[in-house]
Parts: C-alpha cells; structure tokens; sequence
C-alpha cells in the first residue's frame, strides 16, 4: 500500500538521519523496526488513524508513543517537523505565516520568543493567554486565529495536555546545553547544512542527539532571523525534548542584564534559574 510504504520510507530516513548524528542506537533501531512494521500492514495506516485516531496508532506493533505521533503528523499534515529538523529544512516561520493573520514579523516573534513552531504548539498558545499577551495581536485578531486552526487541526484536536511529568528540569537543560557547546567547539559533532540564511548551503549547524532519564534531546544553534541579526547564532542554542508522550523545546541564552547576566538561561524560566546559586555562568 502506497500510503504505508511512504511513511516507512520517511521513518527509515529519520533513523538514516539519526544514525549519521549518532543519536542513541536504541532510538535508531525502534524508527526503523517501526517502519517494516507499517510495511507489513494488511491495512492502510490512514484507515487506522481515521477509525481510532492516535491510540490506534500506539496499539500497533513496534509504534511506540513518539512514533505514532509522527505518523499522525504525517497522515494529517503531510510534513514531518523532526524530519526536516535533522535535514536542516526546518522552517516553522513559513509555516506560522500560512495561518491567516500571521505575517513573517509575527511569526518570527512566535518562534523566537515563545519557541512555537507547529500549528498544535501555536493553537495551544492561542487559548492559555501567551498569544494574547504577546505586542501587537489584539482579541480580534487572536479569534481569527484560534478559527482558522480550529478548522485545519480539526483531526487532532484538541491540543495534547502536557506530559504528566512536566517540562525536565532547568538543569537538565543547562547540562545539555553544556555538553552542546563544549562539544560543538572543539568540532566533536556532525553538522547539517540549514536551508534558511545559508545560500551556499554550508553545512556549518551542529547537532546534538542526548538523553537525560527519559528525555531524548536534540540540541542546535539558532538559525532564526531574530539570531542572525543580533549575532547569537552561537550563543542561543535551541533545545528539543521528547518523553515518549509529547515534544516540546526551550531557547538557552546568555542573559545581558539584571540578576542573572553573564548567566546562561531557559527562556521563560529564570525564576527557577535565580534559586540554583551553583548554575554555570555563559
């Protein structure tokens, strides 16, 4: 079947993928055992999908949580966000600009400032205020917002509640981030070459795949308008992380003024940052 062989195509890519940017060997072989599993399928995994949504997904063999996710995503928006992350390809600001009422300025702000780069991650910040307290969308434009993903995220909604537990620690991150930038200057990690601001296609971006408990983290530079202009692309490292149930990602920077400057911080989280006296400094 023509829709199951395309989707183990792209799930054995995303272990070639991992496999190049030495990611955990477990990670690589449960994408590729996941994708002969959907080659085996009697049945189109759409057919699935369509008569028990997500947990349909989950029930079949060797599909885990993480990769039944990917293939919802697949099924119901034909794109792959952490495909074309480990291609380089990722650009989430062009696809914020194809909801009605977000333009490349606003969209630029929703990735850089809020981390949100899938159509799910923008409609949740939609409805619990961020998007509403951000400068320049106002209640009407917020409703035409929320209406137009609430009809193209029809099949998925509504939004996955956060992982019952919670967002890793700052710590964790800090040290990911940590091991990200040692190993990156001294050239320790594969690079990718980035579609966006690199017209010679270098491929100059590296990548970090860890794990800290249950958490898988990938781990990269930013690549954003906001970064280039500023010239942080090699102080702000975005950070991915995925439990199984869901992924999420957090920005760390070096902070330039208040309490915490000289210090390296999560976004969003620098009230818990100020009660580690021992954090490293950037």
């Amino acid at each position: 079947m023509s829709i199951n062989r395309d989707i183990a195509g792209r799930l054995d890519e995303v272990a070639a993928l991992l496999e190049t940017q030495r990611a955990n060997p477990f990670r690589v072989r449960a994408y590729r055992r996941a994708a002969e599993a959907l080659r085996q399928l009697p049945r189109p995994v759409s057919e699935i999908f369509d008569d028990t949504g997500l947990a349909g997904l989950e029930a079949l063999p060797d599909v885990g949580e993480s990769i039944a996710r990917a293939i919802r995503d697949i099924l119901t928006h034909g794109r792959l966000a952490m495909l074309e992350r480990l291609r380089g390809e990722s650009d989430p600001v062009k696809l914020l600009t194809s909801v009605p009422g977000i333009g490349r300025a606003l969209a630029d702000r929703l990735y850089s400032e809020l981390g949100i780069e899938t159509l799910e991650e923008l409609e949740a910040a939609a409805h619990d205020g961020r998007l509403a307290r951000l400068a320049g969308v106002g209640q009407k434009r917020l409703a035409g917002i929320r209406d137009s993903l609430a009809h193209r995220l029809a099949r998925v909604r509504p939004p996955a509640p956060a992982a019952p537990g919670g967002p890793p620690s700052v710590a964790d991150i800090l040290d990911v981030d940590r091991e990200y930038r040692q190993a990156a200057e001294a050239g320790r990690l594969p690079t990718i070459a980035p579609r966006r601001f690199n017209p010679t296609h270098e491929a100059w971006l590296p990548i970090l795949h860890t794990q800290r408990g249950d958490h898988h983290y990938t781990a990269l530079y930013s690549n954003t308008a906001l970064a280039h202009r500023l010239g942080r692309t090699h102080d702000w490292v975005v950070i991915y992380w995925d439990d199984g149930r869901s992924e999420r990602q957090g920005t760390v920077v070096t902070a330039e003024r208040g309490p915490l400057k000289g210090r390296r911080v999560v976004r969003g989280r620098e009230a818990e940052l100020a009660a580690m006296p021992d954090a490293a400094p950037g």
